[in-house]
């Protein structure tokens, strides 16, 4: 998942599969920039960050960034990173003002000089009992997640009926519970509630999900995989990713003259486990599909993202920079920005794809597209419907799951995450969130009825309208 700090994007949803499958996503650096002005050293001192109820402390001549995550009725230590050319983006933006970025995530948060840190950041001891980490866990989603309304659900009246069950002699177990109950009527893939090593207990674990969407275990993925190499063939696909990341990103040239390029995540092609790592493997591959006689030849091709469970965004757009010859708005992206009322953002910010340097493909392009699409996989999806040609997307709604993950502590040493921005239509200022993004050619998705016909609707639905369109 892209978290508030290390710049990873990914659903909960699959966080709980990882629990299961017993692998887990590392935490990811970012990437860093030019810090101008009058040198690093002039960014020292404390920032408050628009949204994100975050205040930061730069410290070090410019070199290192200690977070403190703040709600109205408390703070407590976050995060350090280093500002190196591997970790974060810090620059000055005008008189006060600084720009934040990530290297996995796409867009800028924007600091606001301040004259010093919060009392309460301040505090040696906060306290610890169950009480303060049921109100610090319900104060930070009422200041920061934007989707009650959508979701049907009375925050205030969620408080009303949980608080009063936390007592001093509430147990962690009760505890775990009771926040779980709390968050799960949301059916959010990006909510989330860890307690512990998730591959020793997966109870110490919670990841919010939609009760349409099945979860990615073993036995499915096998299914899904066998069912794409039988009809794909087995021999044709190439595969990239390295260690664990093996076959994440694969391609097949098929006989019909379309390609056929499966991406399952955005994150975690490598062992290594660092943006760098991912987007030089990530571009291994692309370079190999995408040679200057394939991209004159491709009768069109297949993206097939229905099983994608997020990663960076910023690898997304590498992607479609493949895909285009001309610069284009992928989507707007904003942050909740008022702990008082979920309808206030940041000033939406565009972000573009710019077309790859190299060889790209300007063809007719499928996605495939289910509810297994998830975060990056659904900003990807996102990104392409500004191209030209326009793509033809095919199969069902994607899962509806696009902020970035706000990942925070809570006083007793739990960790849990939740959503507080929106990626934006840049036509329609529409957001996908909750609905998902609709298919264009609606059919089914790896659904028992296809596995046991030995069909796969999709896929066949999109190399019939490609060959349809250049034959």
């Amino acid at each position: 998942m892209i978290t508030s700090t290390s710049g990873r994007r990914a659903a909960t949803l699959f966080l709980t599969t990882a629990v299961a499958l017993a692998t887990c996503a590392g935490a990811q650096g970012a990437v860093a920039g030019p810090l101008g002005g009058n040198g690093p050293a002039a960014l020292d001192g404390v920032w408050r960050v628009d949204g994100y109820g975050t205040v930061v402390s730069v410290e070090d001549g410019g070199r290192r960034m200690r977070e403190y995550e703040t709600t109205g009725i408390g703070c407590l230590p976050g995060d350090v990173t280093e500002l190196t050319p591997t970790t974060a983006t810090l620059e000055p933006a005008g008189p006060g003002r600084a720009r934040l970025g990530y290297a996995g995530s796409v867009g800028h948060r924007t600091l606001r000089r301040v004259a010093a840190l919060p009392a309460a950041c301040l505090d040696p001891q906060p306290a610890k009992d169950a009480r303060a980490v049921f109100d610090t866990f319900w104060q930070t989603y009422a200041e920061n997640y934007p989707f009650f309304a959508m979701k049907g659900v009375d925050w205030r009246a969620v408080r009303d009926r949980y608080r009063p069950q936390v007592t001093d002699r509430t147990t962690d177990d009760e505890l775990f519970a009771i926040l779980t109950k709390m968050i799960e009527p949301l059916h959010d893939g990006h909510t989330s509630l860890v307690r512990g090593d998730c591959r020793a207990a997966p109870g110490n674990c919670f990841g919010g999900h939609r009760t349409d969407t099945p979860f990615p275990t073993e036995e499915l993925v096998e299914k899904i995989d066998a069912s794409i190499a039988g009809q794909v063939g087995a021999d044709r696909l190439q595969k990239w990713g390295q260690g664990r990341g093996k076959g994440k990103i694969a391609f097949a040239e098929l006989p019909d003259g379309t390609g056929y390029l499966r991406l399952t995540g955005f994150v975690n092609y490598t062992d290594d486990r660092t943006f760098e790592a991912d987007a030089a493997e990530l571009d291994r591959a692309l370079d190999a599909v995408f040679t200057p006689q394939r991209v004159r030849d491709l009768r069109g091709l297949v993206l097939d993202l229905r099983l994608n469970g997020g990663g960076s965004d910023r690898l997304g757009l590498r992607v479609a920079e493949r895909l285009t010859d001309r610069p284009y708005t992928a989507y707007l992206k904003q942050a909740r920005n008022d702990p008082r009322d979920p309808g206030k953002f940041t000033p939406a910010e565009p972000v573009r794809v710019l077309p790859h340097r190299g060889a790209v493909y300007t063809g007719p392009v499928a996605v495939l597209t289910g509810r297994l699409t998830i975060s990056a996989g659904e900003t990807t999806t996102q990104a392409l419907t500004g191209r030209a040609p326009r793509v033809v997307r095919i199969g069902q709604n994607t899962n509806g799951s696009f902020s970035d993950v706000l990942e925070r502590r809570l006083p007793n040493g739990w960790g849990f995450g939740l959503p507080n921005e929106e990626f934006l239509d840049p036509a329609t200022g529409r957001s996908y969130d909750g609905d998902g993004i609709a298919p264009d050619v609606r059919v089914p998705v790896f659904t028992d009825e296809e596995f046991a016909a030995g069909r796969d609707s999709a896929l066949a639905e999109a190399r019939r309208r490609l060959t349809r369109r250049t034959g």
